[in-house]
């Protein structure tokens, strides 16, 4: 159903780098810029875009929001998140854990604050 998840930094290269770590974690690519200056991973399709808000004030962060990110396992999502919380990210919510549907769920904010969540799928 999407094609992108667009989300803005006020500071791209600290962005890059929490992102090229965490999704590294994941087996993924680090992120390419594109000519109009956003910083772009892609993976199966989908695409996750960081870039400096066009009208120029300061980005700012989705209120109620979180972005979810599929790990292949219990080890990528707790690798993802200590990559996270290494590279600027927060550790935020409870610590990454097995949820009762089986699947294993951690979350993070980014240097720029937006809330993320890493989960496997469930094992039952």
């Amino acid at each position: 159903m999407f094609t992108h998840v667009m989300i803005g930094s006020n500071d791209l290269e600290r962005a890059r780098d929490f992102y090229d770590a965490t999704f590294a974690a994941l087996g993924g690519n680090p992120g390419e810029m594109d000519a109009r200056g956003r910083l772009i991973y892609a993976h199966d399709g989908g695409r996750l875009m960081i870039t400096k808000p066009i009208d120029s004030k300061p980005a700012t962060v989705a209120n109620g929001g979180t972005i979810g990110i599929a790990a292949a396992s219990p080890n990528h999502v707790l690798a993802w998140h200590e990559a996270g919380v290494m590279h600027g990210g927060t550790a935020i919510e409870s610590p990454p854990a097995e949820r009762p549907n089986g699947s294993f769920v951690a979350y993070l904010r980014d240097p720029d604050g937006h809330k993320l969540t890493a989960r496997s799928q469930p094992t039952r």
